[in-house]
């Protein structure tokens, strides 16, 4: 099996399923719920997160969305709020069942992004 994160996560197939339950997670978590509630289409938001993790991932592609200090300026983002995606996300990856590797690299990948998410 290749090294690449990618592939780890499971390629696009795999991708495309942990970015679903990732969505499903914060629909349901208390914390963030709303924010996700009132996101105009939903389903273009969860395919540009499937091509930022493709593509932050080294998979093929090309990502077409707006930079992450973009996407959330003017969101005021708490850092209750950063950490409960960061926790959903995390299950997501552990409920599919990945190994502990891939889950050290996603979680150091999305506390890289911190800084260009929280309080924007």
């Amino acid at each position: 099996m290749s090294d690449l994160l990618f592939d780890r996560l499971g390629g696009a197939d795999g991708v495309t399923s942990i970015v679903k339950s990732v969505v499903a997670n914060h629909l349901a978590n208390p914390t963030i719920k709303t924010r996700y509630e009132n996101i105009e289409d939903l389903d273009a938001t969860a395919q540009k997160v499937v091509e930022f993790f493709t593509v932050g991932s080294g998979g093929p592609g090309e990502y077409t969305g707006r930079s992450m200090e973009e996407t959330h300026k003017g969101m005021n983002v708490s850092e209750e709020e950063f950490l409960a995606v960061v926790d959903d996300t995390m299950k997501a990856i552990k409920d599919h069942g990945l190994s502990e590797e891939t889950y050290k690299d996603v979680l150091a990948i999305l506390y890289s992004l911190k800084g260009e998410i929280v309080r924007k």
